[in-house]
């Protein structure tokens, strides 16, 4: 049997930065009535719900049953399109999470929100230019056409403006020396090195990175 886009995109970034969470992201999917029982405020697209239980974590991942169909009949390991590309980074984005998350735990390490967000912007990036290194206007796509939900509230509203710029400046740093000079195996050494920072730590890479 073939393995689902998400099962791809979770063993995809497990090799990506050489980690391993032996979990299986398909097990801790969730639909949504069961994410309505669990009485979130708010309802996006993509979603990873955390709850504490006898000192250990519980996680549920939500990611839209259309975007992932559509994913099905578009896949994109045959390449990003107009069709494929905006399901794609929800689901890279829920992955990354996932991922991110479960490490964090397994390590006993407190992970902020911002963290989370950033390290999934970058990872969208990250994806984006494996799949395709020829993409045209990849940073304005991801980074530069963003829309905001209407129902943030502005510190989160802040929270996802602050990861999308940060995650532009460094995502514009890797084009210029690396992307462009073809030296992709020396990209993937920065981010394998950026995805163990802490969030401080990554803030000022990209501050040195983007000069």
């Amino acid at each position: 049997m073939s393995l689902s886009v998400l099962r791809r995109l979770q063993l995809g970034i497990e090799a990506l930065y050489r980690v391993e969470t032996r979990l299986e992201v398909e097990t801790f999917l969730i639909d949504d009535e069961q994410r309505r029982h669990a009485g979130v405020r708010r309802a996006p697209r993509e979603q990873l719900l955390l709850r504490h239980e006898d000192g250990e974590l519980a996680m549920g991942l939500f990611v839209d049953e259309a975007a992932l169909a559509n994913l099905g009949r578009h896949d994109p390991a045959r390449g990003l399109h107009d069709e494929n590309f905006a399901d794609f980074c929800l689901a890279v984005e829920g992955v990354s999470h996932f991922v991110y998350v479960a490490l964090a735990a397994a390590g006993q390490r407190p992970v902020s929100a911002l963290e989370l967000e950033l390290q999934a912007e970058v990872d969208k990036f990250a994806c984006c230019v494996l799949l395709d290194p020829d993409a045209d206007d990849l940073r304005r796509r991801l980074f530069g056409d963003v829309r905001f939900a209407e129902d943030l509230e502005p510190h989160e509203r802040e929270r996802y403006r602050t990861a999308n710029d940060e995650a532009n400046r460094y995502a514009g740093a890797l084009e210029r020396q690396f992307v462009a000079e073809d030296r992709l195996g020396d990209m993937l050494a920065d981010l394998r090195r950026f995805y163990r920072l802490s969030l401080g730590d990554k803030l000022a890479h990209i501050s040195r990175a983007a000069g």
